[in-house]
């Protein structure tokens, strides 16, 4: 696809946003998930950072950082306990 066809579909697509307006709440939505996954990731970087004195690591991918943002501390408790138990 040409890019200039490419740019302005994004344009129109803009302009027809800002027409209409953009639904709020879907919005809030995907920014609360965000900043939850943000947030999971950050607190398996810090059992990371201080499970190495114990040989404890858990890998950060999508799947452990959904656990743990979803989740939040229980999140992270279960992923230990999986990661020491059952692998």
């Amino acid at each position: 696809m040409d890019p200039i066809v490419l740019v302005s579909i994004l344009v129109g697509l803009v302009l027809i946003l800002l027409v209409v307006g953009a639904p709020v709440k879907p919005l809030r939505l995907v920014g609360n998930m965000a900043v939850r996954f943000i947030v999971g990731a950050l607190m398996l970087f810090f059992v990371n950072a201080f499970g190495t004195m114990v040989g404890l690591q858990i890998p950060i991918n999508g799947v452990t950082t959904a656990v743990a943002g979803i989740l939040g501390v229980p999140g992270v408790a279960l992923l230990i306990v999986v990661k020491q138990f059952l692998i």
